[in-house]
């Protein structure tokens, strides 16, 4: 435990924290347009802004941030207004962005391994003058995700009826593409940028096999992703004792650890719903009387209780049996 007092630890763990709520909350968005690899998009493209920053001596999260942006807006408009799909956009983002930040590295007098901790992050590095910027772009970024939930969620789910409703589409499309910039390189230092994608995705993907509404969701995800982030990172610490081991490979497996577990219980849960309405509801007086039954339903038999009208059903043998006198009423 005497690592965990440790400053450049402590640091850590505050980036890991702000990461793990950041990163999941714009994914949420992505993943509901069906654009959940436009992350790894946008981090090929802030490879070069990583390189850029390399160049000209400057701090490669600044340039990293910018030139992302630029690039996310980009992708938004290619998307909307030329006659490029919106997977095709993304791809060009990739070759393109990591491309063009290995050859201005090499223009830096640098070469690519210079980009490693960048590519798969180096959390632990992480000064206080950075941990400061993350603390400032992941608090924007998670008070727009859930200040504006309804209005995002409502572009993401269905953009006529967004423009109907009176909202501007356009305006919050690009707001979402910027927000994953910004989450994009927040993430740069903690899990890197060729992992990203998988921290704002996984959680997600996580948080749906639990959740019935967008917004549980959403604060599902960033829960998530916090554990994941914190845990991945307290994991790593303590196995690097042993081996060496990198921080964010770890927090994505222990994400997709999360997932999982995540998916058979949600698999029970969602049948365990389908049991409790398997049949279209009735009138309480549309029933069937049936004198003989093998089994004696109550509060204890074993079998899902529905409540139907005044009256509780018995899910039995793909009937709902009602205790009703001395007989049972069948559905």
């Amino acid at each position: 435990m005497e690592l965990l007092t440790l400053e450049f630890m402590q640091r850590a763990l505050l980036a890991a924290l702000l990461t793990g709520l950041a990163a999941p909350a714009v994914g949420t968005y992505l993943v509901q347009r069906r654009l959940a690899l436009m992350g790894d998009g946008i981090g090929h493209v802030a490879v070069t802004g990583v390189a850029v920053g390399l160049l000209f001596h400057t701090s490669p999260l600044w340039t990293a941030v910018v030139v992302a942006v630029l690039g996310a807006i980009l992708i938004e408009v290619i998307r909307e207004r030329g006659h490029t799909n919106g997977d095709v956009a993304l791809a060009l983002l990739f070759y393109g962005g990591l491309a063009g930040g290995v050859l201005v590295t090499g223009l830096a007098g640098q070469n690519a391994a210079d980009l490693q901790g960048f590519l798969f992050g180096a959390i632990t590095t992480i000064t206080s003058a950075d941990v400061w910027v993350t603390l400032v772009l992941a608090a924007v970024v998670v008070l727009v995700c859930v200040g504006l939930s309804p209005q995002l969620f409502a572009v993401a789910q269905d953009d006529e009826f967004a423009k109907v409703a009176g909202l501007n589409v356009r305006f919050y499309n690009v707001l979402v593409a910027v927000l994953a910039a910004v989450s994009v390189t927040v993430a740069m230092r903690t899990v890197g940028l060729l992992l990203v994608s998988a921290l704002m995705v996984v959680p997600v993907a996580a948080a749906q096999q639990l959740t019935r509404s967008f917004r549980t969701t959403l604060l599902g995800a960033m829960a998530i992703g916090t554990v994941a982030s914190v845990g991945g990172l307290v994991i790593s610490a303590f196995a690097s004792f042993q081996a060496r081991v990198s921080p964010g490979p770890t927090i994505v497996l222990l994400a997709l650890a999360i997932f999982a577990v995540t998916w058979p219980l949600g698999a029970a849960l969602r049948a365990r719903r389908r049991m409790r309405a398997p049949f279209a509801e009735l009138e309480p007086d549309r029933h069937e009387v049936t004198d003989e039954h093998p089994h004696v339903h109550g509060p204890a038999c074993g079998h899902v209780a529905v409540r139907h009208g005044d009256h509780v059903d018995y899910v039995h043998d793909g009937h709902r049996h009602a205790p009703h006198g001395r007989h049972y009423d069948e559905h």
